[in-house]
């Protein structure tokens, strides 16, 4: 088993996964990303589903991350607790095999507050590793459950989660909002006016109701409603994450239809935003990560 000729990078989510081949300096030579999440597996079905990724980028030793390593995935990686850096992850890695290891996740418990988070914490070492963001300010990672993070000395040291992404999906598919909110969520002046207004008021569940009652009233339109709900709920997440103390600039990294809605969010509250491919973090993180096995 040689890492330094090239691995399989693997970011393997709840319902989708991506498999990168890399070469020994951490160049990106093949790829591909499907469905095939590690809620679609069957309990016995991972040995199977490895060699078929093995069948398409090549017979190289892998390191895994994400849901793999939850209790639902192939073999559960305890968390590491923060603060946790490149070195506390690559010495707390499951082998499954000689050939197999899945990075663990990272925990926070302090102050009777309980947090965890299960493949963000390689996008954002990542962005540490690759130079993109210094150790140590803050961080914000959107997605179906966003997390703010305070980065300190190279390493994670405190976060917090918030169901936004989770939050809107359930309004959409199962609230009395469902019906205006199947449009497209654009980052123009009615999402951006409901993002300042949810920074500057702590009424979000009132205020949400208000999305039917202003196109009832007709003084919102109906195809502006998504973006209005994705403002309030957005903007309220930022009132969180700026509740703790930050330097001027917030890292916001991720995919780039979400970094986007959050970076114009944060700006709304006069703050700095700057975005990052999570994409792009997650390679430089994995690589950084295999470079010390």
């Amino acid at each position: 088993m040689r890492w330094s000729e090239g691995f399989i990078a693997i970011d393997w989510g709840t319902t989708n996964r991506r498999a990168y081949c890399l070469d020994g300096e951490g160049r990106r030579v093949d790829e591909f990303e499907d469905a095939k999440g590690v809620l679609s597996v069957p309990a016995d079905g991972f040995p199977a589903a490895v060699a078929e990724i093995r069948q398409r980028l090549g017979d190289y030793p892998m390191l895994l991350a994400g849901m793999i390593g939850s209790n639902r995935g192939w073999r559960e990686a305890p968390y590491v607790p923060a603060p946790a850096g490149f070195d506390d992850l690559a010495g707390a890695l499951v082998w499954v095999g000689e050939r197999e290891a899945i990075v663990p996740g990272v925990s926070y418990l302090e102050n009777g507050r309980a947090d965890v988070m299960r493949g963000e914490e390689v996008q954002l070492l990542g962005a540490i590793g690759n130079g993109s963001i210094g150790g140590d300010g803050m961080a914000c990672h959107p997605g179906t459950h966003n997390k703010w993070v305070t980065l300190r000395g190279g390493k994670i040291d405190s976060f917090r989660t918030v169901m936004t992404g989770e939050l809107f999906s359930l309004l959409k598919e199962h609230s009395i909002l469902s019906d205006l909110l199947q449009g497209e969520v654009d980052v123009n002046d009615v999402f951006r006016e409901a993002a300042r207004h949810a920074i500057d008021n702590e009424s979000l569940p009132a205020d949400l109701f208000s999305v039917r009652a202003r196109v009832l009233l007709g003084v919102g339109r109906k195809e502006d409603a998504a973006s209005y709900a994705s403002g309030l709920l957005i903007g309220a997440d930022v009132r969180v994450g700026l509740s703790y103390p930050t330097g001027a600039q917030i890292s916001v990294i991720g995919r780039p239809d979400l970094t986007r809605l959050y970076a114009v969010a944060v700006r709304e509250a006069s703050r700095d935003a700057k975005e990052l491919d999570g994409e792009v973090c997650f390679l430089a993180g994995i690589h950084e990560i295999a470079k010390r096995i």
